[in-house]
């Protein structure tokens, strides 16, 4: 009862966003690739040993009290390797046709101009260009920062770095238009982002609570997720959000998908 509660408190705020939004834009960022050898890896007994290719986006919104970007990619020191990077013990290899300091540039945003960054979990195909923004307030849920720097590899923030550690969801810009979800899972502290555009409507931005559609469809839990009951709960926190706000699931890593959204410099109102 006390989830509904606050998941139906959401939503009369998000409700209230669509007529008082300081929401301006949304754009896309290609934030590289990721190709697997054994997709079986994310979906459990399901096409083991087919390869298969992730898309790794990032996205910047504007909003009238200030600059939001979710997620910072793959490294952009990835864009100069050939060969890409190998990582997950062979597992995987990361590469990137375009940097994100160069796809900001083209749209004109200095890191100085974003004011958060925010991050859906620590791993490095999201925290990758993390140090670029070294004035910018890191919006990540306090369980997320305990348990990433408990980790052998630490993700690389700035020496000078501000946090925010979340205990739950946050109301970014206090008018409901972007909203920080809470849904760990994948990771202790995973978090996922609700959008809610003027012209396009309600988005939820799935950072790695899921990986591509057909897991979603059937609720697979990678192997390598910190908790299936958590990953399951938070899986059925989203579809709630999205019936509720007749609003659209954007899966960060799903390929097939990515491939029909407008990349900047065109934009999402």
């Amino acid at each position: 009862m006390k989830l509904i509660g606050v998941v139906a408190a959401l939503l009369v705020t998000v409700t209230l966003a669509s007529a008082q939004s300081g929401l301006e834009r949304l754009y896309v960022l290609d934030c590289g690739v990721n190709q697997a050898k054994d997709q079986a890896r994310w979906s459990p007994g399901v096409n083991e040993g087919k390869p298969i290719e992730f898309s790794d986006n990032c996205y910047l919104i504007r909003h009238a009290k200030g600059v939001l970007l979710w997620d910072t990619g793959i490294a952009d020191a990835v864009a100069a390797m050939p060969d890409g990077m190998v990582v997950a013990n062979g597992a995987i290899t990361q590469r990137r046709a375009k940097t994100l300091a160069a796809q900001l540039t083209e749209i004109g945003v200095k890191p100085t101009d974003i004011t958060y960054v925010a991050v859906s979990h620590t791993h490095g195909d999201h925290v990758g260009n993390v140090a670029l923004f070294p004035s910018s307030t890191i919006l990540i849920q306090g369980a997320e920062y305990e348990w990433a720097m408990s980790q052998p590899t630490k993700p690389a923030f700035a020496a000078t770095q501000k946090f925010e550690k979340l205990a739950g969801d946050r109301d970014v810009f206090g008018d409901g238009s972007v909203v920080v979800l809470s849904t760990p899972g994948h990771t202790p502290g995973h978090q996922s982002l609700l959008v809610v555009l003027p012209k396009t409507g309600a988005l939820v931005l799935s950072g790695d609570a899921v990986h591509f559609r057909d897991n979603w469809e059937h609720r697979r839990v990678p192997s390598m997720n910190t908790s299936r009951d958590q990953t399951l709960t938070s899986l059925q926190r989203i579809a709630d959000v999205l019936e509720q706000r007749k609003a659209q699931l954007w899966i960060n890593h799903d390929k097939p998908q990515s491939a029909g959204l407008r990349y900047a410099p065109a934009y999402y109102e």
